[in-house]
């Protein structure tokens, strides 16, 4: 009996996971996607040229300097592109949010430095979804590659 009560509450939970975890995917990979676009064409050059463009523009408004911010820079696309897909596909997904998490840790850090607010309020909002999916992880049931303790 007490089975059967349980059981609509965890299909609920799954299904609440699964939607965090798909928000999340999508929203790493089109931020990875973004970066490689300048006038409406995509290209690893494209991608160069805004990584370092940022780079610099953090450097010049904070105390950071700029070997700091184009060795975080330069692989934030990829790194995004691949904690989406990891994440989108149930790759290690507690693994995968904790970096997530703290990757957006990091650039909230980097937009704290030169006083964007509303950047690091959107950054809080991603950051207080990873927690709820972490909060979640346990009713990861799509997973191709699940934690060992899910």
């Amino acid at each position: 009996m007490s089975q059967s009560n349980n059981n609509p509450a965890r299909c609920e939970l799954t299904y609440a996971f699964l939607l965090l975890r798909l928000f999340l995917a999508l929203r790493a990979l089109m931020s990875c996607i973004e970066k490689f676009e300048s006038g409406g064409t995509y290209s690893v050059a494209n991608y160069t040229t805004n990584m370092t463009r940022m780079a610099t523009g953090i450097t010049g408004a904070s105390f950071l300097p700029l070997w700091a911010t184009k060795a975080f820079a330069l692989p934030l696309g990829y790194l995004l592109g691949v904690l989406g897909v990891a994440l989108l596909l149930g790759l290690k997904t507690r693994l995968t949010l904790v970096v997530m998490g703290l990757l957006y840790i990091a650039l909230a850090f980097g937009l704290m430095a030169v006083q964007q607010g509303d950047g690091v309020a959107w950054l809080g909002v991603y950051l207080l979804t990873v927690v709820a999916a972490l909060a979640l992880v346990r009713y990861n049931r799509f997973a191709i590659w699940a934690d060992q303790h899910d």
